[in-house]
């Protein structure tokens, strides 16, 4: 479901989920990787970086 950007939906980034769907839809799935390289840098990101909040500003839980 990653690559699809439901990710985004979970933390709150409506527009950006919507555009990855579409992406991956469009490029018939090779858009994916998007999906795959944000999750990646959400895991290893440490607290306090951008790829550690949710839309609201709000820090991940570990």
């Amino acid at each position: 479901m990653g690559s699809l950007g439901v990710h985004n939906f979970y933390l709150g980034n409506n527009t950006r989920g919507i555009i990855q769907i579409v992406v991956t839809v469009v490029t018939l799935g090779i858009g994916g990787i998007w999906g795959l390289v944000e999750g990646i840098l959400i895991l290893v990101s440490a607290p306090g970086s951008k790829w550690h909040r949710d839309a609201a500003g709000n820090e991940l839980a570990d």
